[in-house]
């Protein structure tokens, strides 16, 4: 199957189970018209990197080519919805994929409405409501593919320690945010749990494990999805920082703004001169940083080499994960699939 198939296939089964939803919500109140609504658009976007990842895993495996697996890993689009959404509360984000992020949404519903009480407050609650119960939706999707019960037993351990690392990974980004310290060691973990395990890595193993394969070729995945999935995060760190808005689905350096301590932010501290590093603190997390301030700091993380490198550890990881891949124990359908994704999850599109 190629790579446009997956994605179709996977588009297909995600809004099948969203729809089989619908009147399951709809018949305790038409109130809830507009969390299906958000939860819509917020789907018509994405790459679904993970359920491609996931699929190729089960058939490097061995695993057949079968609807039930395209299922399954669909599964993985609601728990990155829901990531998304609950991202986007946390950092205040007004956008996310070129449209309004959720809690937006909801606030401007509740001003138009003309409700009494905080519009934002009540963004942030539908939000947060709507991201607990896609979650839920994640499992259920995944338990009702069609999968016999002993290859979906296969694959839940896998699926639970994903679901726990990348929470984990987002309270760790929060933390860095707090904290303010432009350690690259630091940023370098929260890219480790927050995106590789959870974007590349665990859903290889889910589908991989699902297929039968062993803890050594799951290593084996491992030596390519984590570096994989780190040049992939470090790449759309860089995207936040000087990527076109076209592109990225969200205002130019909307990063900045939130104040993101990644990798590329760590290197400026790091490397930069003292006048350098009070300029980023600050202007680094000002809500109502402008074109000018974007470019201040852009100008920042140019002089100090904090973009050239991002842009080395990009190769290196990169280099290192297609060097894994050539030594995978897996099918050279899958490697052939896995050597297109790793082009997309790592391609410049500044």
């Amino acid at each position: 199957m190629t790579s446009s198939r997956v994605r179709k296939e996977v588009d297909e089964a995600l809004y099948a189970f969203v729809d089989r939803q619908r009147p399951v919500l709809l018949s305790i109140t038409e109130d809830l018209s507009p969390m299906l609504g958000a939860l819509d658009a917020l789907l018509s976007g994405g790459k679904r990197l993970r359920p491609a990842f996931c699929y190729w895993g089960w058939r490097g495996a061995g695993g057949a080519d079968r609807p039930e697996i395209v299922t399954a890993a669909a599964s993985l689009e609601l728990l990155q919805a829901s990531a998304l959404i609950h991202d986007d509360v946390m950092d205040g984000s007004d956008t996310r994929r070129g449209q309004p992020s959720v809690h937006r949404r909801f606030e401007a519903m509740h001003r138009t409405e003309g409700w009494p009480g905080g519009a934002e407050a009540f963004g942030s609650g539908a939000a947060i409501l709507l991201g607990d119960l896609v979650l839920s939706w994640c499992g259920e999707m995944f338990d009702t593919s069609g999968l016999p019960r002993d290859v979906l037993d296969a694959g839940r351990p896998i699926y639970d320690i994903m679901r726990s690392e990348v929470m984990c990974g987002q309270y760790l980004d929060m933390l860095e945010q707090a904290r303010g310290t432009g350690d690259v060691e630091s940023a370098l973990r929260v890219v480790k749990y927050k995106s590789a395990k959870y974007t590349i890595e665990r859903p290889l193993h889910l589908g991989a494990a699902m297929a039968g394969a062993s803890q050594a070729d799951l290593d084996a995945l491992s030596a390519y999805g984590l570096p994989l999935g780190a040049a992939f995060q470090l790449r759309d760190d860089v995207l936040g920082v000087f990527g076109d808005p076209a592109e990225t689905g969200k205002p130019a350096g909307d990063d900045l703004r939130e104040g993101k301590r990644t990798v590329l932010i760590a290197l400026a501290y790091q490397n930069g001169s003292d006048a350098q590093r009070e300029v980023l603190t600050q202007r680094l997390g000002d809500p109502e940083l402008d074109l000018d301030g974007v470019e201040e700091l852009r100008a920042i993380l140019t002089e100090t080499g904090a973009l050239d490198g991002c842009e080395s550890l990009i190769e290196d990881f990169a280099s290192e994960a297609y060097k894994a891949l050539g030594e995978a124990p897996i099918t050279d359908e899958a490697r052939a699939a896995l050597t297109d994704l790793t082009v997309a999850a790592t391609a410049r599109r500044v």
